[in-house]
């Protein structure tokens, strides 16, 4: 059994790769919001669909919960100094508990560093962990500040942190664009993308045709990271703060088909049938070798070779499905990534 699971391709990292031509990452979102494209793949009959978001609800089973991610991306990116005045770049990731936070920093610092910041926010380094990550405590005006005082500090200083494959600054609109219409609960440095399709036109059609439940997963900075060893079961999975109610608990328990809109909510309702928790850390990492349990139909974006994302849809559908299909996306012209276009998987 070792020997085949060794030789599996669905263990190799490079067996993730595709080649994107230049042009194709989405900077900008389409407006109005769905008139984004849409691949429908239907696993039954085995056919491909090409539509726009604009017509999603015409393929969606009738008997279907449909779970979303209400998760808030925060300002997280900030510019400051160092007591030396020289100049440096913190995104800040998320809580690790009352005082201290998990955060990237652009620049060298060392334990005991302090780093400036508008309104009289100061942050001190208080470790260097190996994966390159730092862990911070936060004063503000003086005084030690807690998690919900900080995120209303950062929406005033901060920078919506888009992802790097976008290679340009935040700007107003980003403020929008990069936000659901149902975010709510503050946490999240990547936005749960395959739901800022829907305008509000068709999330009102949505919630009347369908039961809508919302859960919450705080997307960390580790969506982004790449698989860098060679067998994908190696990987270090990052892990992220989610909760669940009581309400959507329920209907995890029961056997009502299940849409989960995005990588998120799958990986949050995954979590809790292999865990029974409604809160705590997720660090699931969904693969061929590990396909999901609960969720029965996957809406997503179109995602970065050999990222944990791609092997997650690949779950559903196989790796060479997966591939597949990007590849007939790419043919037909679908922009990929945060801002780009979407795959419904039935």
């Amino acid at each position: 059994m070792k020997m085949k699971m060794k030789k599996s391709p669905e263990l190799l990292t490079k067996n993730y790769d595709y080649a994107l031509p230049e042009g194709f990452i989405a900077t900008t979102p389409v407006h109005p919001r769905d008139h984004a494209k849409l691949l429908v793949y239907d696993r039954k009959s085995d056919t491909i669909t090409h539509t726009t978001f604009k017509h999603l609800l015409d393929f969606l089973p009738k008997e279907c919960d449909v779970f979303l991610n209400d998760t808030r991306v925060i300002k997280a990116r900030i510019f400051g100094t160092k007591e030396s005045g020289g100049k440096v770049e913190l995104l800040f990731n998320k809580p690790l508990d009352a005082h201290h936070y998990l955060v990237l920093i652009r620049g060298k610092v060392k334990v005991g560093t302090a780093l400036f910041f508008e309104n009289d926010l100061v942050a001190t380094v208080t470790k260097l962990n190996e994966d390159g990550s730092r862990e911070v405590t936060f004063t503000h005006k003086g005084e030690e500040i807690r998690f919900e005082d900080l995120v209303l500090v950062l929406d005033e200083i901060g920078h919506i942190p888009l992802p790097p494959y976008m290679q340009r600054e935040d700007n107003k609109e980003d403020e929008t664009d990069y936000q659901t219409l149902f975010a709510k609960n503050a946490g999240a440095v990547a936005a749960p993308t395959a739901s800022l399709h829907f305008t509000p036109e068709l999330f009102s059609a949505l919630e009347q045709r369908h039961q809508t439940h919302k859960v919450t997963l705080h997307v960390g900075a580790g969506t982004f990271k790449p698989v860098e060893v060679e067998k994908i079961l190696e990987h270090p999975m990052h892990s992220e703060y989610f909760h669940i109610s009581n309400e959507a608990a329920k209907v995890l328990d029961s056997d009502r088909p299940i849409l989960a809109i995005g990588t998120t909510v799958t990986r949050t309702v995954e979590y809790y049938v292999r865990t029974q928790k409604t809160q705590g850390e997720c660090d699931l990492f969904l693969n061929p070798h590990n396909p999901p349990q609960r969720v029965t139909h996957l809406l997503t974006n179109f995602h970065l070779p050999k990222s944990t994302l791609i092997m997650l849809v690949s779950s559903f559908i196989g790796r060479e499905k997966t591939l597949q299909l990007y590849k007939e996306a790419i043919q037909k012209e679908y922009r990929f990534f945060s801002y780009g276009d979407a795959m419904l998987i039935l």
